[in-house]
């Protein structure tokens, strides 16, 4: 399934172990960590040196791209009113080299796009690359904390039913009900300077 396909995964509070058999029992062959600091806290195995020697320590090739595809950017132009503006970051030539790189790395590894949400509705790699992709024509399948998966379409059927949109409005397409959704939750975890 490797081509137009992508994963994602939160590292959230797993330990190391757990965190690795996720990827594992999904044969993820390489993790790109969008993390715009490849830093935890209260999960030191999540460190980028730490995360990357594990995964490299069991043949999974590790890339950052938090620089391109984080949810912190530098440039101020993505920035509206102190807030992240997805749209505007979506927009950047570094944002799309991000992607560009994704859709190479596809061709050749079964990647899983790597953020800290344990939640991937609570979490920009759904909201704003995966959605990016998937409008793209990608196939995107979020791997849950239990180990399930959950393809990119029910995911988005989750958000609209959390922001109590129901799909037999007369008056909005679906895919104007999903536009609103997404806004909406860009609003709740977008960063705001």
């Amino acid at each position: 399934m490797m081509g137009n396909t992508i994963y994602t995964i939160g590292h959230s509070n797993h330990t190391a172990e757990d965190f690795l058999k996720l990827l594992q029992e999904h044969n993820i062959s390489a993790v790109a960590d969008v993390r715009s600091s490849p830093y935890s806290r209260r999960s030191p195995q999540f460190k980028y040196k730490s995360l990357a020697k594990l995964l490299n320590d069991n043949s999974i090739f590790y890339i950052y791209l938090g620089k391109e595809l984080g949810a912190r950017p530098e440039d101020p132009n993505c920035y509206i009113d102190g807030r992240v503006s997805f749209k505007l970051l979506a927009e950047t030539s570094l944002f799309k080299h991000g992607i560009g790189r994704l859709v190479k790395g596809a061709e050749t590894y079964k990647i899983a796009i790597m953020c800290a949400e344990k939640e991937s509705l609570a979490c920009h790699r759904t909201i704003l690359v995966s959605q990016y992709l998937f409008k793209g024509g990608f196939n995107v399948y979020h791997i849950l904390a239990n180990g399930q998966l959950e393809c990119h379409a029910q995911t988005t059927q989750r958000l609209l039913d959390q922001c109590g949109m129901q799909n037999n409005e007369l008056f909005r397409s679906r895919d104007e009900l999903i536009d609103e959704a997404l806004a909406k939750r860009e609003q709740e975890i977008a960063y705001t300077k």
